[in-house]
C-alpha cells in the first residue's frame, strides 16, 4: 500500500512534543552526532526530535534509543519509545516500528499513548500489503491489527481511520480470492473456482468484486452443466446489482444458452448479507 503521512500519524507524533523540545540547546550537538557519550536526557531528546524534522530518520531514532539507554526510568524515555518506532516506520523500517510499538505497550500499557502504539504497529503491517498476485499474510495482520484498535479505542481517531483502512483491507482479500478463481477457471477447474468465488459473494459481500464474483460463478455453473446454480447466481447478481456490467455479461451468456435470470426471494429485513444469500 502506498505511505502516506495521514493526519492520525501527525497528530500523534505532535502530542509527543515533536516540535519546541530545546532545539536551541539541540545545536550543541549537531557536530557530534555520532558520539554518543551520557548526556542530559532533555539535549539527547531534542536533538532526535531535531533530526526527526530533518528526515533523517536513523539518526533520529539513534537519539531517542539513547534516551532510553541511558535515562530508562524517565519521562523522556517513555516519549522516546514512540519516537523510535515512528522514525523507524519513516524510514521503512517496519519490524523495528513494530518492535519498538510492542515495547511500549509491554512496558506502559495503562498510558494514554498505548492506543497510537497499536495503531502504529497496525500501520506497519497495512504499509506492507502488496499486490493481490502475492501472499497475504501481510493484509492478515493488519487486519487483526486494525481490529485491535478499533477493539480497544472505539472512540478514538484511530478507531475512525481503522475502519476506512479495514474496507481497504477486505476489498485487498476479495482480490486475492478472485485472482486465484480466475486462475482456476483459465486453467478448466470450474469446481475450484466456485470454492473461491463463494468466499468473496459469503464473506466479503460489500466489497468491489462481488458483482464479478457473482458473475463467475454463473460461468463456472455453466461450465459445469449446473445450469439451475447458474440461473440462481444470476438472478442473485440482478436482483442486487440490476445496473451493473456484470450482470449485462451474466444476463447475455445465460439468454445465449436459452435460460433466463428468475427473480430471486425478496430481501429480509436484516440487510445486504439476506439479499446477497444465494437462496
Amino acid at each position: 500500500m502506498h505511505k502516506g503521512r495521514t493526519p492520525v500519524l501527525l497528530a500523534a507524533v505532535a502530542m509527543l512534543g515533536l516540535a519546541g523540545c530545546a532545539h536551541g540547546r539541540a545545536n550543541k550537538l549537531a557536530k557530534a552526532d555520532n558520539a554518543y557519550q551520557e548526556r542530559p536526557v532533555e539535549l539527547l531528546y531534542a536533538t532526535g526530535a531535531e533530526r526527526m524534522d530533518e528526515h533523517q530518520w536513523s539518526a533520529a531514532s539513534s537519539y531517542f534509543d539513547e534516551v532510553e539507554r541511558q535515562h530508562p526510568y524517565s519521562e523522556w524515555a517513555r516519549r522516546a519509545v514512540l519516537m523510535e518506532a515512528f522514525a523507524h516506520y519513516e524510514a521503512n523500517q517496519y519490524d523495528d516500528a513494530i518492535a519498538a510499538a510492542d515495547r511500549f505497550i509491554s512496558l506502559y500499557p495503562g498510558s494514554p499513548n498505548a492506543s497510537y502504539a497499536y495503531y502504529l504497529k497496525a500501520q506497519c503491517y497495512f504499509e506492507q500489503i502488496v499486490d493481490v498476485q502475492r501472499d497475504q499474510a501481510y493484509t492478515q495482520q493488519a487486519q487483526t491489527a486494525f481490529r485491535e484498535v478499533q477493539k480497544r479505542y472505539p472512540t478514538t481517531q484511530y478507531a475512525v481511520d481503522a475502519r476506512l483502512k479495514q474496507d481497504m483491507i477486505l476489498d485487498q482479500l476479495a482480490g486475492k480470492e478472485m485472482s486465484i478463481g480466475r486462475w482456476y477457471l483459465r486453467q478448466g477447474l470450474p469446481l475450484s473456482s466456485i470454492d473461491r468465488f463463494k468466499v468473496v459473494v459469503d464473506k466479503y459481500q460489500t466489497t468491489s468484486h462481488t458483482p464479478e464474483a457473482l458473475y463467475r460463478l454463473v460461468e463456472a455453473n455453466l461450465t459445469l452443466g449446473l445450469r439451475d446454480e447458474a440461473t440462481k447466481d444470476g438472478a442473485v447478481l440482478g436482483y442486487n446489482f440490476p445496473g451493473d456490467p456484470w450482470y449485462s455479461r451474466a444476463y447475455s451468456l445465460l439468454t445465449s444458452k436459452g435460460l433466463r435470470p428468475s427473480a430471486p426471494p425478496k430481501p429480509k429485513a436484516n440487510g445486504a448479507l439476506s439479499r446477497i444469500g444465494r437462496g
